[in-house]
């Protein structure tokens, strides 16, 4: 499932109910990929309370890998000097930080090719 720029309008506590059961029906079956513009401690705005937000980031956050981009909008680039101030002198990304390696998370070793038995 692929949900893109959620958060960008509000939803209210009945949508966030109805997206909490949404993601739950999925959870642990099936990959989800969700965009925001929204700092998962706002999400309690979005979603109409911070309990409906908690429940989705406990299970949106269980199994995830997060990819956070900071800076400008590439798409404003040519207009920054219609931009405020606030808008105009954040951080480029353009040359962002080396990310963290990604850490597997404890469980069963996985197997080799090896270790199958023919049969």
């Amino acid at each position: 499932m692929i949900v893109d720029e959620i958060g960008y309008l509000p939803i209210g506590s009945n949508g966030g109910n109805l997206f909490f059961q949404l993601v739950n029906a999925c959870y642990e079956r099936c990959a989800i990929i969700l965009t925001s513009n929204r700092s998962f401690g706002e999400w309690g705005e979005v979603f109409g309370g911070s309990v409906v937000a908690a429940a989705l980031l406990d299970r949106l956050l269980h199994h995830a890998i997060v990819v956070q981009f900071e800076g400008t909008s590439y798409r404003l680039r040519e207009h920054a000097d219609l931009l405020p101030d606030h808008l105009r002198n954040r951080p480029s990304s353009l040359n962002p930080a080396p990310a963290e390696p990604v850490r597997r998370r404890p469980g069963r070793p996985r197997r080799s090719p090896s270790d199958h038995v023919a049969g």
